[in-house]
């Protein structure tokens, strides 16, 4: 269908991490997603440096906006707002995106909308599937946050149920990965070798026994899990075995996604909401995807996944939050917006 001329058009900028994104929108219609990505510089010090991260935003950002602009066939000056991820996140890289941002907006004379970067991962479900169910049950998962939301308005903000009190489960895939041998970042990766495994480990699942429910019902504790294949990895090495990498990664994969996916429909089915949007990185996994499919429907739960190339960071997310917001007719942000590197989800638009 093509897009309605009167819809807002909005241009996105997420630079939390080490992903670099730009994304243009009319409405909910997606017309541009570029990405420019430094992992590569990344992979051999094992994880994201924020000092290496920011200087390849900087040198990014321009030819990525020009890149968005050139695929979405559109100018800057008929853009109607601009957005950007103002945290959570790494400072440095956060500062390089509002920057960028700012300088769009003051020098087009068009509104700023400083977004929260958790949101956006849920804004953008809409891109692909229309309008969020309202209310709906919002599991987020990547490499710094494991979250559990009930979502009615996304863009006056989210009530938070439940999130991660250690390790998230992009982190422990990235870390788990480590041990295995296996490049980073750790999740394609373990989800890869996991197709060639077979589930043979009862890791444990944090968490999620009966006192740990009493405190802890919707909050995600995966630092146990990575410990303990730790030690499993550990022991076959010490005791001279193969360590039988395949099979480690689904196990392992397979006790982080049922945690996920059981905590997930406790808090749709607790709360009676029909609706369970998955977002985040992780949510790339194949393996999550399946498993949250088949248990939705035998509990009458109805499951919306963005494709993969939307769960990862993107500007097309950022867009799609500034879009509703603009169509919500929601104040826009003040030009001395700040960036929060520890952004609370509770504040989706500063």
């Amino acid at each position: 269908m093509a897009p309605v001329s009167n819809e807002p058009l909005v241009l996105g900028i997420e630079t939390s991490c080490d992903e670099t994104g730009v994304g243009i929108v009319r409405g909910t219609t997606l017309l541009a997603d570029a990405v420019a990505t430094s992992v590569d510089e990344h992979a051999r010090f094992g994880g994201v440096v924020p000092e290496v991260a920011s200087r390849a935003h900087l040198e990014a950002m321009v030819p990525t906006i020009e890149r968005a602009c050139e695929t979405a066939g559109v100018r800057l000056r008929d853009l109607d707002a601009v957005a950007v991820t103002s945290g959570p996140g790494l400072a440095g890289a956060l500062l390089v995106g509002v920057a960028s941002a700012k300088a769009l907006a003051l020098g087009l004379g068009k509104p700023l909308y400083g977004v929260n970067h958790l949101a956006a991962h849920v804004a953008v479900d809409q891109l692909e599937h229309g309008p969020l169910p309202e209310p709906c049950i919002a599991m987020l998962v990547s490499g710094g946050h494991s979250s559990l939301l009930r979502v009615t308005d996304l863009t006056l903000g989210v009530d938070p149920m439940g999130a991660t009190i250690d390790d998230a489960a992009g982190e422990a895939f990235d870390k788990v990965a480590r041990l295995l041998g296996l490049p980073f970042p750790g999740g394609p990766h373990i989800d890869r070798a996991a197709g060639s495994g077979e589930v043979t480990i009862d890791f444990p699942r944090g968490l999620t026994a009966r006192r740990d429910l009493e405190r802890h019902r919707f909050d995600f504790s995966f630092s146990g899990l990575k410990t303990a294949v730790a030690r499993w990895v550990e022991a076959r090495e010490r005791a001279g075995e193969t360590v039988p990498v395949a099979d480690v990664a689904a196990s392992f994969q397979e006790a982080v996604c049922d945690v996920l996916v059981r905590k997930a429909l406790d808090a749709a089915t607790s709360e009676g909401v029909e609706d369970l949007l998955v977002g985040g990185g992780v949510a790339a996994n194949t393996r999550l995807r399946a498993m949250v499919v088949e248990r939705a429907e035998r509990v009458g739960v109805r499951v919306r996944i963005p494709r993969p190339g939307l769960c990862t960071d993107n500007g097309a997310m950022v867009a799609a939050l500034g879009s509703e917001m603009v169509a919500r007719g929601r104040t826009p942000s003040a030009l001395d917006l700040p960036a929060d590197s520890s952004q609370p989800v509770t504040s989706v638009l500063v």
